[in-house]
């Protein structure tokens, strides 16, 4: 059994660390840290075997695999700790406040020969899928667009609504690593970055609206939106290619499902009745959404390879960066 350490239980840790962990057929989740009394009840009756400790205690126990699933601002000094221990790691994105601090634990777990591996859940959404299933058909893509609208009038008490740069809160660092990561994972390194970032909701210390145009060294554009006050939702994918686009809204239910209590062991995981449209105009055809598959992060972790290669996140980083300076100086950054 691979021996398992999570630390944080908030809604990271809670909705998704602890019950896909749950879910793998040999692992073991045997320590939960967080300090919260309504956490700690809340961790103590979903998983009765997992002691709940101090991130000090954990990092004392036998483990094969330590998970960071904190605010932001503790990404890199459990990650260190972690390294330091010769325990495999999964840090939970954003991987670190910058990128040359996630350069810096890349390098380091490279140096102590520790897996090292961050969390980019979304390469596993229902819909992310199905584009990568249908690509092909497009032609010559040229254009991507992809966004992630929500509708969240009032700033609420959590790290991602807080300023203080070592949070790395607002929807860039939060969203766009999604957004940034989905991107890159289709088309590949980025030549120039465009960004707008707005604080719309009053009171608001961080990013809240979001558009960042990425142009790809294949000539690719990518257009990313990210909004926490969108009182209308746009498509989740609109592609457009020489043959063909293709485009599907809504979100991918898994988050929803584990929230209720649901688990990837259940029949007919991940399976949705939303579907998407392909073709040209008004000739197009409906296409089925692939099941979404959150499980096989752990999966292919407990198979002994890395489902995200930590490296991928470094770049994610990169360009996140270039869009806050792209936001701030109003100008095109180049890579």
């Amino acid at each position: 059994m691979t021996r398992v350490g999570l630390l944080g239980y908030g809604i990271a840790g809670r909705v998704f660390h602890a019950p896909l962990i749950s879910s793998t057929e040999g692992m073991d989740l045997v320590a939960i840290v967080t300090a919260n009394p309504q956490r700690q009840a809340q961790a103590r009756a979903a998983h009765p075997d997992a002691k709940i400790v101090t991130a000090d205690e954990l990092f004392e126990l036998d483990l094969d695999l330590i998970v960071v699933a904190t605010p932001n601002r503790t990404h890199v000094e459990y990650a260190k700790r972690a390294i330091g221990k010769g325990v495999a790691v999964v840090v939970d994105k954003p991987f670190a406040p910058s990128s040359a601090e996630a350069a810096e634990l890349v390098a380091a777990a490279q140096a102590a020969q520790v897996p090292l591996t961050v969390f980019q859940n979304r390469r596993w959404d229902s819909d992310f899928l199905t584009v990568r299933k249908i690509i092909g058909r497009l032609g010559e893509v040229r254009r991507f667009e992809s966004r992630y609208d929500r509708w969240v009038p009032e700033i609420w008490d959590n790290w991602r609504e807080f300023g203080a740069p070592e949070e790395a809160g607002g929807l860039l660092y939060d969203l766009g690593a999604h957004l940034v990561d989905q991107a890159l994972q289709l088309f590949g390194p980025v030549r120039t970055v465009y960004a707008e970032l707005d604080r719309r909701r009053p009171g608001a210390q961080v990013d809240d609206d979001v558009f960042v145009a990425l142009t790809h060294e294949n000539g690719v554009r990518s257009h990313l939106w990210a909004n926490a006050h969108a009182a209308s939702l746009g498509p989740r994918f609109r592609l457009l290619g020489s043959e063909g686009a293709f485009e599907i809204s809504g979100l991918d239910e898994q988050e929803d499902a584990l929230d209720a209590g649901r688990r990837p062991t259940e029949p007919n995981w991940g399976r949705e009745e939303r579907t998407g449209r392909l073709g040209i105009l008004d000739d197009t055809t409906e296409v089925a959404v692939e099941p979404g598959a959150y499980q096989n992060f752990y999966a292919e972790l407990q198979a002994g390879r890395a489902p995200v290669d930590a490296a991928s996140a470094v770049d994610a980083l990169r360009v996140i960066e270039a869009a806050f300076t792209s936001a701030r100086e109003n100008r095109v950054v180049e890579l």
